[in-house]
């Protein structure tokens, strides 16, 4: 495994300078944004599709300083019931997949995106009852008229430029759990896995141990972050693990996402390692740093060394004692 940092991270450094600063960490791998909700702050598409000059110059800037690009990540809403924000996620996507085959990166990681419940809808909407009989109407339309139709035409468009789709398992978007993920696999194809994220597993109640499992079983994950979330034992019972307060509000809030080690302890870690290891997954493990209570570089750092604990990177070898 390669341990890297999805780089948006240092979205106020230039190029260089965030690439010097996480190589002098031992990181092996930057996830970059090129668009959607992470920006574009150090690799912009229209650029770099048209200047053969500048494509390569970013890709030597990677490569020299011993880094590869383990994805290249534009997350956002292609499904919006509003066609002119739709369109603007799904111009970032399919100029993310071009730069990405010219790149060499394996893989682009989104969204599954979220539509409306019906055709002149204003507002994306996200059902998680199945009674009033109401949202299993609204769920059916969403999956049968957009989430299905949308990933089966543009994941065959990534899939013929040797690019695989990594939808970040997340609250608020059609695909949130490794079911949703595999109910969207089955329909669009094996080019769909998870960018699997622990932290949105906690939160919504699901052991990220057995989310590795499930998906794994299924060679299902195409890419992971590695960012933690911790549940308060009293506002949880307030405000249920959907809780709408703004992130802002951590004093109140039922979860808050933290740095790697300040959620769950360092044997919680192993054990997913472990089990990315057990099912095969040995890429990138990409930290995104989103913790309130601290510094952008405090938060990192720590990340790195309590990773760097954890982490398996040598290739396996013969078992030895059998």
């Amino acid at each position: 495994m390669k341990l890297g940092v999805f780089l948006v991270l240092f979205g106020g450094r230039k190029l260089e300078e965030a690439l010097d600063f996480v190589a002098s960490r031992g990181l092996k791998a930057v996830e970059i944004g090129t668009g959607g909700y992470p920006g574009n702050a150090h690799c912009n598409p229209d650029l770099l599709l048209e200047n053969e000059t500048a494509l390569k110059e970013f890709k030597h800037a990677v490569e020299s300083r011993g880094l590869i690009i383990s994805a290249l990540s534009c997350h956002g809403n292609a499904l919006h019931p509003q066609k002119q924000i739709a369109q603007g996620f799904h111009d970032a996507f399919v100029k993310t997949v071009q730069l990405a085959e010219k790149l060499e990166v394996p893989v682009v990681n989104t969204f599954s995106g979220l539509p409306g419940d019906h055709e002149d809808a204003k507002y994306p909407n996200w059902p998680v009852a199945p009674w009033p009989n109401d949202f299993q109407e609204v769920l059916k339309w969403q999956w049968e008229n957009k989430v299905i139709p949308y990933w089966k035409e543009w994941g065959q468009f990534a899939a013929d430029r040797q690019v695989k789709i990594g939808l970040e398992l997340h609250g608020g978007f059609s695909v949130h759990t490794p079911a949703t993920l595999l109910r969207l696999r089955e329909a669009a194809g094996e080019v769909i896995g998870a960018n699997l994220d622990p932290s949105h597993m906690w939160w919504q109640g699901i052991d990220p141990v057995q989310a590795v499992q499930i998906l794994g079983r299924e060679n299902a994950i195409h890419h992971f972050h590695a960012k933690d979330t911790t549940i308060d034992p009293v506002n949880v019972n307030r405000h249920g693990v959907t809780d709408m307060q703004e992130y802002s509000q951590m004093m109140d809030r039922a979860w808050q996402f933290r740095t790697v080690g300040y959620g769950h302890d360092i044997k919680t870690w192993a054990d997913i390692i472990s089990a990315l290891r057990l099912v095969g997954y040995d890429y990138a493990v990409s930290i995104e740093h989103e913790d309130g209570l601290m510094s952008v570089e405090e938060g990192f750092t720590k990340a790195v060394q309590n990773l760097q604990q954890v982490l398996i990177e040598e290739p396996l070898g013969d078992m030895w004692w059998v």
